[in-house]
């Protein structure tokens, strides 16, 4: 099945080899596994294929108690009973697919184009859902139990798969996909980023951000390190704020640290790192 190359976006900076494994993926029509760090840009690059490429976006956000099932399908049956007992629905009680409701896999499934099927989280499912649900995929089809239904893909998904690793994946898993850790942007590929989404940013307050924001990463016994999310959310206040603007202070202070700390012994260690030693 032939699809365009994807090169990045506007909003996304992709670098040449996440590009090439994203392609060939596409090709051979393999799910591509990403992991990596929070806020390394692993769900956006699936929202940014999709925008990029036109095509629609499925997102099966995996829960620890889900079941295979769920991605899969519901049997309304409490409609149906309702149903039967009042008699006012514009369905046909006696036929049971009239109340079956594709789930995520589902519906990327029966959608009448290709479409990109986001599997995100995977590491928080059980083993079991997770060789289960490759069996899926790599069939491209699935049963209804309760009609004896067959459900075919009408057009094999882009899939992609994000895992925080905070939990190992099955051999059999892995073997069925391919794979690219995402590693956290270095300086050079963060100013890129900040550049995309600040175009008209001044070169002092990149500068002195970005020497804050990794030298802030650095500090021992930080639990949750503040991302690219956060980072773009602190610029946008530094530029809001007229004292900022240009980041000259920044040399001098550091402000606004609750938009890239969320927990209160981070906030708390940062704190008393920065009354001890500056970044610059």
């Amino acid at each position: 099945m032939e699809t365009s190359a994807f090169t990045g976006s506007e909003k996304y900076v992709l670098d040449q080899e996440l590009a090439k494994i994203v392609n060939i993926s596409m090709v051979l029509e393999m799910p591509l596994l990403l992991k990596g760090e929070p806020g390394t840009g692993k769900t956006m690059l699936a929202y940014s294929i999709a925008d990029t490429l036109r095509m629609q976006l499925i997102t099966l956000n995996v829960k620890s108690s889900m079941k295979l099932i769920e991605a899969l399908y519901q049997y309304d049956t409490l409609t149906r009973l309702n149903d039967s007992r009042f008699g006012d629905s514009t369905r046909n009680v006696g036929d049971i697919s009239e109340y079956i409701k594709m789930g995520k896999i589902g519906q990327a499934f029966v959608a009448e184009k290709r479409c990109v099927l986001l599997i995100d989280e995977i590491d928080k499912a059980e083993t079991e859902f997770q060789d289960d649900m490759l069996d899926v995929l790599d069939q491209m089809q699935f049963d209804i139990m309760e009609t004896d239904a067959v459900v075919r893909a009408k057009n094999r998904p882009v899939i992609i798969i994000t895992s925080n690793a905070k939990k190992d994946l099955s051999d059999p898993f892995l073997g069925r996909c391919n794979f690219h850790h995402i590693a956290f942007p270095d300086p050079k590929m963060m100013r890129k980023i900040l550049q995309v989404h600040f175009s008209d940013i001044s070169g002092g307050l990149v500068d002195n951000a970005l020497k804050a924001f990794f030298g802030l990463r650095e500090v021992d016994g930080i639990e949750k390190k503040p991302a690219t999310r956060e980072l773009i959310n602190w610029v946008r206040a530094l530029q809001a704020d007229p004292d900022f603007r240009d980041g000259g202070r920044l040399k001098k202070e550091i402000p606004y640290l609750g938009v890239l700390f969320k927990k209160s012994n981070d906030y708390s260690k940062a704190t008393a790192n920065l009354m001890k030693k500056r970044f610059f």
